[in-house]
């Protein structure tokens, strides 16, 4: 069982804007006051970057063009949607915005086959939706999969017996608690768990100021180190700056790397990249425009791939 893959799936987007119909809940998205298209030009430059920075670093990824006629602003991000799994199994998730939930195209998953990776069995929750609940993929999963512990802050977009149910599907022990955010004075959900916290093989990036109940805490904590993860603690304005937003993968001569936006790296202290630095070198790439209109970041962007291959 493997913690971090050497492939990734990246939607490269074409309509890429301010989600109207995310932005109810996910409080990281700020208007920027510029025409969808400049925006999404802007988006286009920023996810160029990052995949050649990730492609230079010896990761595998495979790129695939949004399609314009679904008018689909957030594809960008398309952890939402899908996981693949070892087993040869896709997850397919319900999503809480309506316009999100054309993001799901098969021919993701024909792309995917086609680069050579073997898909035997697909599990989908999207039957969900017409009962409005969700389950956001590894935005609302944070996934230790060689402890196989799945790490869920509840919001209205992950739905806690939905959560358990997954894990009983992928055979996950649930880690079940809320993060919160201040916004306006008022402590409200944080929308996804990976905005908050990371986990690679042998540490894990968390913001333990987000998690207001005592108990939940520390419960989180205590699996964490049950699993021989050094716990690094991210403060909450640092989660602002989307340092949680997080994902360790390898490259050449099976390097690890933990990926992150430039403004995540930024936001770190000395001490802390210290500590990540012990464990894995940094890769980060300028998300400007991506993040602040999209309230996600690096993590969002990538699809882990840990399919079989053919």
């Amino acid at each position: 069982m493997k913690q971090v893959t050497d492939t990734l799936v990246m939607i490269r987007p074409v309509q890429f804007r301010m989600n109207e119909q995310t932005a109810v809940n996910n409080y990281y998205q700020e208007d920027l006051n510029i025409i969808p298209e400049t925006a999404n030009t802007k988006a286009q430059r920023e996810f160029d970057e990052f995949v050649t920075k990730l492609k230079a670093a010896g990761v595998q990824v495979i790129v695939i063009d949004d399609d314009k006629k679904l008018d689909t602003p957030d594809s960008i991000f398309p952890n939402n949607w899908i996981s693949f799994h070892e087993n040869g199994t896709v997850g397919l998730y319900p999503m809480f915005a309506p316009n999100r939930r054309r993001e799901r195209r098969p021919e993701v998953l024909d792309i995917v086959e086609s680069s050579g990776f073997r898909i035997d069995n697909i599990v989908d929750y999207t039957s969900a939706e017409e009962q409005d609940v969700f389950l956001e993929g590894t935005g609302s999963l944070v996934l230790d999969r060689v402890g196989r512990k799945a790490y869920c802050a509840l919001s209205a977009r992950a739905d806690e017996e939905l959560l358990i149910e997954f894990c009983e599907d992928f055979e996950y022990t649930p880690v079940i608690f809320t993060a919160y955010q201040t916004v306006e004075g008022k402590r409200l959900p944080i929308y996804h768990t990976n905005v908050m916290m990371g986990i690679a093989e042998t540490f894990a990036l968390v913001c333990l100021d987000a998690i207001d109940d005592k108990k939940e805490k520390k419960s989180v904590v205590d699996f964490l180190r049950s699993d021989n993860k050094e716990v690094i603690a991210i403060s909450e304005e640092q989660v602002n700056n989307f340092a949680g937003n997080v994902l360790q993968v390898h490259g050449t001569d099976d390097k690890r790397l933990l990926v992150m936006s430039s403004s995540a790296f930024a936001a770190l202290t000395t001490t802390q990249i210290a500590a990540i630095k012990k464990h894995c070198d940094i890769l980060h790439s300028d998300l400007e425009t991506i993040e602040t209109l999209g309230g996600g970041s690096a993590r969002c962007m990538m699809a882990e791939v840990f399919l079989p291959k053919e």
